[in-house]
C-alpha cells in the first residue's frame, strides 16, 4: 500500500486520497451525434492493471460516469475494484441517456424516475450496492436542479449514495446545490491554463471539495502536445486546431507554464498536479489515465509538494486561471 495523503470529501467526512483517478479515457470510444466524445480505443486488460496498481499505491478515489463509453467505464471499474470495494470511494455521474449497443449519447434526463433508473443501473455496472459520491453531469436550470436535490436527498436516506454534488462550471448552479444538506463536492474544470477561481473560492466558503477535472488540460500540461500534434479520429481531441483554433491559446499558456513545471525534477504532469494540491486544501485532482505507467507518474506527484516559491511563480504567470 502506498502513502498517498488524504483529504476530506467536503462535508461528507469521507476521507479519500488527495489525488484520485479520472476514468473517462478507459470508457473507450463513444459519440454524441457525429461528434466523438471518447478518448479512442482502449485495452481493458491494461485499464484493469492500472486500476489495481492504483489501489496498491494508495489511491482511494475513482471518478467515473455512466456516460463514459456508454457504461463501459463503470463496468471496467466495477470489475477491477470488486475485491477492494471497502477500501475505496467511487464517484459516478448521472443524467445521460445513451444507447450502450451503438455507443451513442442521446440526451439528458434528470426526472425523478430517470434519476432512480440511472442510479440502479450504475450500481449494477459498478458491482456495488452504494455509491460514495453521485454527481449531476449536465447543466440544467436552477429550478430543475432544486428538484434533483430532493431525489438525491432521498437516495442518501435510502443508502444508495453517501453524498452528492454537481459536475459544473456554473457558480450559480454550485451555489444552489450547496444548499443541499448532503452536498459535499463540486467537480470543476481547474488547471494551470483554464478554470474559474471564483468557483473554487465558493467551494472553500461552503466546505465543499473541489474535484478538479481535466487537471492536465487534456494532455497539454503533460508536455507531449504541440501545434503539430494530431489525434486518431475516435479521440475527442481529433477536431483540435492547435495552431489557430480555440485551443491554441490554452496551448500557449501551457507552454509558458511548462518551464516552471519541469523544475525540481518533476515531470510536467507531476508539477501541474502538485500546483493544484498546493492551491487549496479543498482541491482533489482526478487525472485521467490509460496505462499503469501513467498512474504511477500521477500518483508520485503527491510525494513532492510544490515549494512556496514555485507555487508563486506559477500563480503569477499568465498561464494561471482567472
Amino acid at each position: 500500500m502506498g502513502d498517498v495523503n488524504d483529504r476530506v470529501l467536503g462535508r461528507s467526512g469521507i476521507r479519500v486520497s488527495e489525488i484520485g483517478l479520472g476514468c473517462w479515457a478507459i470508457g473507450g470510444p463513444y459519440r454524441r451525434g457525429e461528434k466523438q466524445i471518447g478518448w479512442g480505443a482502449v485495452d481493458d486488460r491494461e485499464s484493469t492493471r492500472a486500476l489495481r496498481e492504483a489501489v496498491e499505491l494508495g489511491v482511494t478515489l475513482f471518478d467515473t460516469a455512466d456516460a463514459y463509453g456508454c457504461g463501459h467505464s463503470e463496468e471496467v471499474l466495477g470489475n477491477a475494484l470488486r475485491g477492494d470495494r471497502h477500501r475505496v470511494a467511487i464517484a459516478t455521474k448521472f443524467g445521460t441517456v445513451f444507447d450502450a449497443g451503438t455507443r451513442q449519447v442521446l440526451g439528458c434526463d434528470v426526472t425523478p424516475a430517470a434519476l432512480r433508473r440511472s442510479c440502479e443501473r450504475s450500481l449494477a455496472r459498478l458491482r456495488t450496492d452504494y455509491v460514495d459520491l453521485y454527481l449531476l453531469h449536465w447543466d440544467v436550470g436552477l429550478d430543475e436542479a432544486r428538484r434533483v436535490l430532493d431525489v438525491l436527498e432521498d437516495l442518501v436516506t435510502e443508502g444508495k449514495i453517501r453524498a452528492y454534488g454537481w459536475s459544473t462550471d456554473s457558480i450559480e448552479g454550485a451555489r444552489v446545490f450547496a444548499e443541499g444538506p448532503r452536498c459535499c463536492a463540486i467537480e470543476l474544470r481547474l488547471n494551470l491554463v483554464a478554470g474559474d477561481r471564483g468557483l473554487l473560492e465558493l467551494c472553500e466558503r461552503q466546505g465543499l471539495a473541489a474535484i478538479c477535472r481535466s487537471p492536465l488540460a487534456m494532455g497539454m500540461l503533460a508536455g507531449t502536445i504541440d501545434e503539430r500534434s494530431r489525434f486518431p479520429a475516435d479521440d475527442i481531441r481529433s477536431s483540435w486546431d492547435l495552431a489557430n483554433g480555440a485551443r491554441a491559446g490554452e496551448l500557449a499558456r501551457a507552454r509558458r507554464a511548462l518551464a516552471v513545471l519541469r523544475e525540481d525534477g518533476r515531470t510536467p504532469a507531476q508539477g501541474a498536479l502538485a500546483w493544484l494540491l498546493a492551491t487549496s486544501p479543498a482541491t482533489i485532482p482526478v487525472p485521467g489515465f490509460r496505462t499503469a505507467a501513467q498512474v504511477r507518474e500521477n500518483v508520485a506527484a503527491a510525494e513532492r509538494p510544490l515549494p512556496a516559491a514555485r507555487l508563486a511563480d506559477l500563480t503569477r504567470a499568465p498561464a494561471a486561471p482567472s
